[in-house]
């Protein structure tokens, strides 16, 4: 096979976790002898195409008002304007045009399409390629990609969202695949209609992540350390930890790790406070992180799609304290290897914080089976085997057709 991955950005150009795993998934699918190539954006300028370990990438200049990858938040009004291009944006689809005519790839990939639009997907049916679209974020249902709202703890596509997405549902019914890397996500665009007859799959993604030391093994009386890693959003929970910590009467400290939005960032640190216990870190390597640590918490308001850093935590031999959003309930399983709380009940994140803290019976028996528990999602080769037969197929059934 010949396969064009389409995505927002490429390494070493990374956002989130998407980008790692579209990462591992490229590498692992080159090593097994296909052709792949890379389309991603960058800021500006038109395209040009460079190597990354042995792979080529295109890199497109964003044709929209504003490059949308940085601290800053642009104005309400600002916004708006770039959401509104962005429902179908054809200056972006020329791109696709040049590259399709030069690689001819035999199927294409498309990822997170935030700055692409959909109209990648006209372009690529049109040169008679199949599509298989992987739903890594909420995009295709609102431009925020979450479908968060502040003050509601359910997601929820409102009437902007329906209208700025208005042709994507009909559009979806048009290709060859689509994988949601959990089951969550995929039944989520299933019950709002999209993919109509088209063939799902699910394919949780991994990360090659190494056995770090043993489990922890707390005693009585001991402090807990608690973590946070990630964007620093609202939709992530993060207001909701820093005021169940403070009021939870926890003997330790909470050590907050990551990036965000810089008025985002400095609300949070106002809710902190004085607090001594609470740590802002900023960006660190995920590994030394979990090691300064004894229990991480992934707070999220938002429906998280998969939720890869509960995975990493478990890796690293940690329980998690999770929302029962998403996709943190096929990773977090309630009283084994972590506590599931409710954002309708914010109590539930202070209780779960509070029993780890005294009950080190059970923090004991949870850091010992963590790892174990998520065996499937550390291994990279399981999740390229499953892309990979998910592509073959795909290929087939355009075949038939």
């Amino acid at each position: 096979m010949k396969i064009l991955y389409i995505h927002a950005l490429y390494a070493p150009y990374v956002a989130g976790g998407a980008e790692i795993s579209l990462k591992l998934l490229v590498d692992g699918m080159h090593a097994r002898g296909h052709e792949v190539v890379v389309l991603s954006h960058v800021p500006d300028g038109g395209l040009r195409s460079d190597w990354v370990d042995g792979v080529k990438v295109y890199r497109a200049g964003l044709k929209n008002r504003y490059w949308p990858f940085t601290k800053e938040r642009p104005g309400t009004f600002s916004r708006l304007r770039w959401h509104l291009r962005d429902r179908y944006n054809g200056s972006m689809a020329a791109y696709v045009r040049e590259v399709l005519a030069t690689e001819r790839p035999t199927v294409v990939s498309c990822h997170n399409l935030v700055g692409w639009s959909i109209a990648v997907w006209d372009e690529v049916r049109r040169a008679g390629i199949p599509i298989v679209q992987v739903l890594h974020d909420m995009y295709l249902l609102s431009p925020n990609s979450t479908l968060f709202k502040p003050g509601h703890t359910h997601a929820h596509q409102d009437w902007l969202s329906r209208l700025l997405r208005r042709r994507h549902r009909r559009a979806s019914a048009q290709l060859a695949a689509v994988v949601g890397i959990s089951r969550s996500i995929l039944d989520r665009f299933l019950a709002y209609g999209y993919f109509d007859n088209v063939p799902g799959y699910v394919v949780h993604n991994a990360r090659a992540i190494p056995v770090a030391g043993t489990p922890r093994k707390r005693g009585n009386g001991e402090p807990l350390t608690v973590g946070y890693i990630g964007t620093l959003a609202t939709a992530k929970g993060v207001e909701w930890l820093i005021s169940q910590f403070k009021s939870s009467g926890v003997d330790g400290r909470l050590r907050i790790a990551g990036k965000g939005k810089a008025e985002d960032v400095e609300r949070f640190k106002q809710l902190a406070g004085h607090d001594s216990r609470i740590d802002f870190v900023g960006y660190v390597t995920p590994a030394d992180f979990y090691e300064t640590i004894d229990a991480l918490v992934v707070p999220s308001l938002w429906e998280e799609p998969l939720g890869m850093v509960a995975v990493e935590g478990l890796a690293n031999h940690l329980p998690v304290v999770a929302s029962n959003r998403g996709g943190l309930r096929e990773t977090v399983v309630d009283g084994v290897n972590g506590i599931l709380c409710d954002p309708d009940r914010p109590a539930s994140l202070g209780d779960a914080l509070v029993a780890l803290w005294k009950d080190v019976a059970v923090y004991n028996r949870m850091a010992a089976v963590a790892r174990d528990s998520v065996g499937e999602y550390l291994r990279v080769e399981r999740m390229v085997s499953e892309y990979e037969q998910v592509l073959r197929t795909a290929l087939a059934g355009d075949a038939e057709i």
